[in-house]
C-alpha cells in the first residue's frame, strides 16, 4: 500500500503521488483518445486499493488530469510507480491492462505503452505477458 504517511503533514505528499499514479493511468485511458466513465472507475477503484481515501478522489482525479494534460513524457508518470513494492506496480500494471482492454480491444498505441513501461518499471516480459492474458480473458467474460 502506497499510504505509507501516516500524519497530516505528510497528507498533501501522499496525495501527490496518488495524482501522479492516477495520471499515468489516465494517461493509458487517454491514449486511445477515447475516455470513457468506465476507464475512470478502474482508476478510482486502483487508487483505493492502494490506499487512497474516497473523500478524496475527486480532488485526486482533477489533479490528475491537470498533470496528464501538462505533461509530454511517461517518465513524469512512473518516477513514483518504479519506487513502490513490487505488489503495488503489479496492481497497477492490471489497473492498466483492465483500461486498455475496457473496450475489448488494445490497439498499437496502447501495446506500445504498456511495452516502454514494462521498461520503465523494471517488469520482467512474462510478468507483463501473464497479467495481459488474465485481463484480457477476464474482460471477455
Amino acid at each position: 500500500m502506497i499510504n505509507f504517511f501516516k500524519n497530516n503533514e505528510n497528507d498533501k505528499s501522499d496525495n501527490d503521488s496518488y495524482s501522479k499514479i492516477a495520471a499515468l493511468l489516465m494517461h493509458a485511458a487517454k491514449i486511445d483518445e477515447n475516455y470513457e466513465k468506465e476507464e475512470e472507475n478502474i482508476i478510482k477503484k486502483t487508487l483505493m486499493e492502494l490506499g487512497a481515501q474516497e473523500k478524496d478522489m475527486d480532488k485526486l482525479i482533477t489533479e490528475a488530469l491537470i498533470i496528464e494534460e501538462n505533461s509530454n513524457q511517461i517518465l513524469d508518470f512512473t518516477k513514483e510507480v518504479k519506487n513502490l513494492p513490487n505488489s503495488d506496480k503489479i496492481k497497477i500494471i492490471k489497473s492498466l491492462w483492465k483500461i486498455i482492454y475496457s473496450n475489448n480491444n488494445a490497439d498499437v498505441y496502447e501495446t506500445n505503452l504498456m511495452r516502454r513501461l514494462a521498461g520503465l518499471l523494471y517488469i520482467d516480459a512474462k510478468t507483463m505477458g501473464d497479467i495481459k492474458e488474465k485481463v484480457k480473458k477476464e474482460s471477455k467474460k
